[in-house]
């Protein structure tokens, strides 16, 4: 009998819009993990597809250089409370529930956050936690703080940046696995993430075999023409010669 998935209680039922995502098969995100150049690979592809949800790590920067990671996201939707942060305070209870989302994620899963620019969407606990559950990192459009803890821990992040001022008075959690917006990519929970030092590329589930296929091609292509390279072959015969 399968186990029951349960919330924390935390957020409303209404704020799931599923407890469980649909999961692409693991040869697929071992496919797109045995590409030599994850994300340049794969947003070539997309181009080629006509298809674009890559953002360059301008715009979402790696906390940890060396890093690639390739998971279904998990989504979180923040959005700014209404409350002055000293009211918030007052009152004494925080609305902060990305502890949901790491409580539904599998080994592998990776954290995707719509959130707030300027206060933190996750600080060192919150990766500790996440890290605890298995996820493998955690993408986030605004900002984290704690960038020592989660450094620490080997877990990484892209974000928009880092601050020290707590998110835990001046946002609120209203979505988890719902439909999300990254720097104006959407993302739906179980899209793929995949994530280097260069940035961030989201792989809609439903593209992802096609997808799969182009980048193997290029990949392919670009792996001859470095053998080339290295080989000596003269810059005619490189520029000429068609590998993908």
């Amino acid at each position: 009998m399968a186990t029951e998935i349960k919330t924390l209680g935390k957020l409303p039922r209404s704020a799931f819009a599923t407890l469980e995502i649909e999961r692409l098969p693991e040869d697929v995100l071992a496919g797109f993990a045995a590409l030599v150049d994850l994300t340049g690979t794969v947003s070539d592809a997309m181009d080629n597809l006509g298809l674009f949800a890559a953002l360059p790590a301008s715009t979402l920067a790696p906390t940890l250089p060396g890093k690639r990671i390739v998971g279904h996201a998990i989504t979180v939707r923040n959005a700014e409370r209404q409350q002055s942060a000293h009211v918030a305070v007052a009152e004494g209870a925080h609305r902060m529930g990305e502890t949901e989302a790491y409580n539904l994620a599998r080994p592998g899963d990776v954290i995707v956050i719509e959130g707030l620019f300027g206060c933190s969407n996750m600080g060192g606990q919150s990766a500790t936690i996440a890290r605890r559950q298995g996820c493998a990192g955690a993408v986030i459009d605004g900002s984290y703080r704690d960038p020592d803890a989660s450094r620490a821990l080997g877990f990484p992040i892209w974000a928009r940046g880092v601050t020290q001022i707590t998110g835990k008075w001046r946002l609120e959690t209203v979505a988890v696995n719902g439909r999300v917006r990254i720097c104006n990519v959407s993302v739906d929970a179980g899209d793929l993430v995949l994530a280097d030092d260069a940035g961030v590329v989201f792989v809609p589930k439903a593209h992802a075999a096609a997808i799969l296929a182009e980048a193997r091609k290029i990949d392919a292509g670009d792996t001859k023409r470095k053998q080339d390279i290295d080989a000596g072959v003269d810059i005619g015969s490189l520029v000429t010669k068609k590998y993908k």
